[in-house]
This record gives structure tokens, C-alpha cells and sequence, in this order.
């Protein structure tokens, strides 16, 4: 993708949420930096223990740095974007950074666009370059959406690859803090189209990923299949809750993890019952759908 225009844009902030990558964050400020839009960013380090908030304020000394004190999840998020003075706003993880033009591309489809709360761009695998497998099922999503919607529909979306319109994320609640992290998105993106919005994917808009070593990949899947299992629970319906539920428990691995994770799922089963709001018959339609679709999806496997 061709970089555009090398004047700023001032439309969009980039919000980041570290914790304890302080190398890897580094290097996704420098890209950010060097951005031909020249984004506003906003960091929150969620209580790193490595000298991250140190390190940015020598190097990057006109981000905006967030520090709460403790490990708010994806709820740091929804710290920064209280001081997102944008219409609009770009998450980023600390090892994943925005192609040069890709953010001044998604503020002209917003722009373009009224009804649209959120576009996905196509996140690309460092190093290497290939498709992350989650492409496929974004670029091939089942929705129907209206026809003014400049890719397809979409019933989700990826925080690290997602520039989204900041009313419309504020007004949704932003991310649930029961879910902390671990596909957090899922119920943000469901409340966000039961207001009336819709997400969209574009194939023009590029995301680098070079996942992290410090990655724990088996809390991330126990925290993912929990937090699947508490959005079934909170929005759907209950005879497709039950079926999902049933559905999730068979896929996944006979494991500690997924012990573990359902264990964590029904300790927290008070709390969820007490906020539980399932969707309408349409949006149900929606969800529905999307299962489907995923069912045999690449990117959806409860392993690591």
C-alpha cells in the first residue's frame, strides 16, 4: 500500500496497552512515529515491572503515557480513550503496528461512512508477510450488510487491527471489564451492532503483527474460551446459549486449560447472570450465522 499524502491527519489517536514488553513496544513507537499521518498516541502501561514507563518517557517523550497503577486488561483502552480528543481511534498491541496510509485510508471510509462504527484492516504475519489465518473469515464473512458498507459486514473485530469511531466505542461502554482480556472484542462489537452500527472489513488497510515471545499462549487460550463461554452466557438467547455452550465444550481439548478454563467461566457465573442481556431475534440471526461460519475456522482453535 502506497503511504499517500505525507502531511499529518489529525483525525485519528492510536491507543497501545502494554505490560512488560518494553523492547517490543519500543519498536512499535518508532513505526508509530514514523507514520506520515503523525497520529497523537496514547500508552497505558498496565503496572509493567521492566522499566517500559521509564523507557518511553526517555524515548518518546511526546506520548502520552497512562500509568494506573495496576494491570486494567483491555480496560486500559477505555482509560485512554476517555482522553482521545479525535473523532476517531486506532487500537495497536505493543507487538503490531499500522502501515504508513492505512490510517488516513480509515478515516476517509468513516468519514464517508456515518452509520459505520468500526473498520478492520488485514493483518499481516512478521515476520514474512503472509495472511494472518483470522483474514480469511474477514474477508469472507457471511453478513449481509446495507450497500453503502464499503466492504464486507462484519460481526466482530480485532482490537490490535481496528480503527474504530470514538462516540460510538464510549457510547457502547468500551470493553466489559469482567472480561479483563482474552477476545474481549466479541462483546463489545454485539452491543455496538444492537445500537445500530455496523463494522466492516477493508483489504486496503494494513497491519503488521510479529507476535511477542513473551506471549503465554495457554493463559491466552483459557482466558479466550472463558470469555467466549461469558458472552454466550451474557447475549444470547437461551436455547442457542445452551447449544453453544455444549457445542464449545466438545471442541475443545480434554485438557488442564480447558479446565481451568471452565472453571473460571462458571466462578464467574453470578456476575454474568446478574448482567445477562440477550439480543433480539435479528441480531441473534446475526450471531448465528457467524458460528456457523467459524465453526471450522483456522484462527478459532481452543489449542496452544
Amino acid at each position: 500500500m502506497s503511504a499517500g499524502p505525507q502531511h499529518p491527519d489529525g483525525r485519528t489517536t492510536v491507543v497501545v496497552i502494554t505490560h512488560n514488553r518494553r523492547t517490543e513496544l519500543l519498536r512499535t513507537l518508532g513505526k508509530l512515529h514514523r507514520l506520515p499521518e503523525r497520529p497523537e498516541v496514547i500508552v497505558t502501561d498496565n503496572a509493567s515491572t521492566d522499566g517500559t514507563a521509564e523507557a518511553v518517557r526517555t524515548d518518546f517523550p511526546r506520548v502520552r503515557l497512562l500509568c494506573p497503577g495496576r494491570n486494567l486488561g483491555a480496560v486500559g483502552r477505555n482509560l485512554a480513550v476517555r482522553g482521545v480528543r479525535t473523532p476517531y481511534v486506532a487500537f495497536c498491541d505493543d507487538d503490531s503496528w499500522w502501515e504508513p496510509g492505512s490510517l488516513r485510508r480509515a478515516g476517509d471510509i468513516l468519514d464517508a461512512c456515518p452509520g459505520l462504527a468500526a473498520v478492520t484492516a488485514r493483518i499481516l504475519v512478521q515476520p514474512g508477510g503472509a495472511d494472518d489465518p483470522v483474514v480469511a473469515e474477514l474477508r469472507h464473512s457471511p453478513l449481509a450488510g446495507p450497500g453503502w458498507l464499503p466492504g464486507p459486514a462484519l460481526g466482530s473485530f480485532l482490537a490490535a487491527a481496528t480503527v474504530l469511531r470514538a462516540d460510538a466505542f464510549r457510547g457502547a461502554g468500551g470493553f466489559h471489564p469482567g472480561l479483563w482480556l482474552g477476545g474481549e472484542e466479541e462483546l463489545l462489537a454485539t452491543d455496538l451492532l444492537r445500537q445500530g452500527w455496523w463494522l466492516t472489513y477493508a483489504e486496503d488497510l494494513l497491519v503488521h503483527h510479529q507476535a511477542s515471545v513473551l506471549r503465554d499462549s495457554t493463559r491466552r487460550r483459557i482466558l479466550g474460551l472463558r470469555n467466549t463461554l461469558w458472552f454466550t452466557w451474557l447475549r444470547r438467547p437461551l436455547l442457542p446459549a445452551l447449544r453453544r455452550t455444549a457445542q464449545l465444550l466438545v471442541q475443545v481439548p480434554r485438557d488442564l486449560p480447558s479446565a481451568r478454563a471452565t472453571a473460571e467461566a462458571l466462578a464467574g457465573l453470578p456476575w454474568v447472570l446478574r448482567q445477562r442481556a440477550p439480543v433480539g431475534p435479528e441480531l441473534e440471526r446475526m450471531l448465528s450465522t457467524l458460528e456457523r461460519a467459524r465453526r471450522h475456522s483456522d484462527a478459532r482453535k481452543y489449542v496452544g
